[in-house]
C-alpha cells in the first residue's frame, strides 16, 4: 500500500496496460453473478475495477491531477438525463415481457453505461501527452497481436484440417461464452465475427492507418506497422462481416478525404514522377497498380464465395423491405422499426434506458411477421428472447427521446473538435493522434447503426484518448 502513494503511476499504468491488452476478449466466461444472457462481458473490466477506483481515491488525496476536459460537460449531460428518462419511464411501466420488468433492464441498462463511462474516463485520465500515448499504443498493439494469433488459429482449423474443430472449440470455451462459428468464419477472440470487425474499425485499424498515412512510427521497425496493417485488413475480409468492412473501408476513405488529401498528393506525385524516370522505376510502379489490381479482384472474389455476400449485389427485390430480407437484414430492420414505435409514442424523453424491448414485438412491420424466418421463431411462445434495436441512434431516440440523442450528439460532435484541435497543433505526434481519432469517429459513427450496447469498450476508448490528450495538450500550451 505504501507504494502505491509513493509511485502511483506504477499500479496505474499496470492496470492501464493490462485492459488494453484484454480489449479483444468481448464475452470472457467467467464473470460471477452474470447470467448465460449477458454476451458483452469485456475482460478490461476486471483491471478497470481496480484501475478507476485507484484513480480517484488518488485524485480526491492531490496525489495525481485528473484532468477535466470540456467533453465531461456534454457527456454528463447525456448521463444525467438518461437517469432521468430512466426514471420517467417508470410512470410508464410497460407490462413484463418473457420474465423481463421495467426496473431489471432499467437497472441492467444503466449499469451497461457505468461500465462504459469507465472505459472512457480512464481512457482521459490515462493519456494526457505523447508518452501516455506511446505507452497506450504498445499495448493495443500487444492485444492486437495476441487476437491476429488467435484468428490465425482459427483460419488453420476451418481451412487446412491441422486442428481439429472440436478440440479448438474446447480451448475457446475455456474464455469465451461461444464456440467457434460453423460457417468458418473468423472470430478472433471476440464473441462474434461481427464484434471482430467493429474492434478492427474502430480501435485497431485506426492507429495502424494513421501511422502509415502520416509516417509516425509505433515500433522501432518500419516494416511493423505496414505488417499489422495489412494482416489486420486480411483477418477482417475473413470475418465476411459486411458492416465491418463497410465502416473501416467509409472511415479511412473519409479520413482521407478530410486530413489525408497532402499525404495522397505527395503518393500521387511520387507514383507519376516514376514513369517518366528510368525502366525499373516504372517497373516498380507497373508492378504497385498491378498489385492493386490483384488485390481488388482477389478480395470481390474472396467475399463473393459466400451466398451472404453476394446478395448485397445480386439484386432480385422489387421493394425496400424486399431487398433488407434479400440480404438477411429483415430481422435487423423489424426490430428497429418497433422501437421506433416507442418513440413515436414518447417523443421527448422516451420510456426510459433498456425498455425500447418492451415495445418492439407489438409494432413490428406487417411484412416481417409473414417473410422473415427468425422472426417467426422469436415470436413463438416458446422464446425466451428479449428484443433489441440493433441499432444504437434507434435506442437513443426510443429510450431517451430526441432529447437524450441530441445530448449524445453533441458529445460526439464535442469529440470531432477534439480531433480537430489536436490536428491544428501541428507536432507529429498531434497529426497522428488526430488522423486515428478522425478514423475512429467516422468509424464509431457508422459502427452505431449496426449495435446498440452502451457497454462495448469500441465506443468510448477513441474518444476518450482523444479528449485526455486534447485536454493535456492545451494545459501544455497555457503553461508554455
Amino acid at each position: 500500500m505504501k507504494d502505491l502513494f509513493t509511485r502511483p503511476e506504477k499500479i496505474l499504468r499496470l492496470m492501464w496496460g493490462a485492459a488494453l491488452f484484454a480489449l479483444p476478449v468481448t464475452s470472457f466466461r467467467w464473470f460471477p453473478l452474470l447470467s448465460d444472457g449477458t454476451l458483452v462481458r469485456p475482460l478490461a473490466m476486471y483491471p478497470l475495477m481496480i484501475l478507476l477506483p485507484v484513480l480517484l481515491l488518488l485524485g480526491w488525496r492531490r496525489k495525481i491531477k485528473l484532468g477535466w476536459p470540456g467533453a465531461f460537460v456534454a457527456l454528463g449531460a447525456f448521463v444525467l438525463f438518461a437517469f432521468a428518462a430512466t426514471g420517467f419511464g417508470l410512470l410508464i411501466d410497460p407490462l413484463p415481457l418473457r420474465g423481463q420488468i421495467y426496473s431489471g433492464r432499467a437497472v441492467r441498462a444503466l449499469g451497461t453505461l457505468i461500465i462504459g463511462l469507465a472505459f472512457y474516463l480512464c481512457a482521459v485520465w490515462m493519456n494526457k501527452n505523447t508518452e501516455d500515448l506511446r505507452f497506450s499504443m504498445r499495448w493495443i498493439l500487444a492485444g492486437l497481436c495476441l487476437d491476429l494469433a488467435w484468428s490465425g488459429l482459427q483460419a488453420v482449423t476451418f481451412y487446412t484440417g491441422l486442428l481439429e474443430k472440436e478440440t479448438v472449440t474446447h480451448w475457446q470455451l475455456a474464455f469465451s461464452m461461444r464456440e467457434l462459428v460453423r460457417s468458418n468464419r473468423i472470430s478472433g477472440l471476440a464473441y462474434e465475427p461481427a464484434w471482430l470487425a467493429g474492434q478492427m474499425a474502430t480501435i485497431f485499424l485506426p492507429f495502424l492507418f494513421a501511422s502509415v498515412l502520416t509516417g509516425f512510427r509505433l515500433t522501432r521497425f518500419k516494416w511493423v506497422e505496414p505488417v499489422l496493417l495489412g494482416t489486420s485488413l486480411l483477418v477482417l475480409l475473413a470475418t465476411y462481416s459486411r458492416g465491418g468492412l463497410l465502416t473501416a473501408v467509409g472511415a479511412m476513405g473519409l479520413t482521407i478525404h478530410f486530413l489525408g488529401r497532402g499525404s495522397v498528393r505527395a503518393a500521387w506525385g511520387w507514383f507519376l514522377t516514376g514513369f517518366r524516370g528510368r525502366p525499373p522505376s516504372r517497373l516498380l510502379r507497373t508492378g504497385i497498380l498491378l498489385g492493386l489490381a490483384g488485390i481488388l479482384a482477389g478480395s470481390f472474389l474472396f467475399l463473393g464465395q459466400r451466398d451472404y455476400f453476394r446478395r448485397l449485389w445480386e439484386i432480385d427485390a422489387e421493394s425496400l423491405s424486399e431487398y433488407i430480407i434479400d440480404i438477411n437484414a429483415g430481422a435487423r430492420g423489424a426490430y428497429t422499426a418497433g422501437a421506433l414505435a416507442a418513440y413515436e409514442q414518447y417523443p421527448w424523453a422516451g420510456v426510459g434506458l433498456g425498455a425500447s424491448g418492451f415495445f418492439i414485438y407489438q409494432n413490428l412491420p406487417d411484412w416481417a411477421l409473414t417473410t422473415v424466418p427468425e422472426i417467426a421463431r422469436q415470436l413463438s411462445p416458446e422464446s425466451r428472447l428479449y428484443p433489441n434495436p440493433k441499432n444504437l441512434y434507434v435506442r437513443l431516440l426510443a429510450e431517451t427521446g430526441v432529447i437524450g440523442f441530441i445530448l449524445f450528439l453533441a458529445f460526439q460532435l464535442h469529440v470531432l473538435g477534439d480531433v480537430l484541435a489536436l490536428w491544428k497543433r501541428g507536432l507529429p505526434w498531434m497529426r497522428f493522434a488526430a488522423t486515428a481519432g478522425m478514423v475512429a469517429w467516422w468509424g464509431i459513427t457508422f459502427y452505431n447503426f449496426t449495435q446498440d450496447s452502451l457497454t462495448t469498450p469500441n465506443l468510448w476508448l477513441l474518444p476518450g484518448i482523444m479528449a485526455g490528450l486534447s485536454a493535456g495538450s492545451a494545459l501544455e500550451e497555457r503553461r508554455t
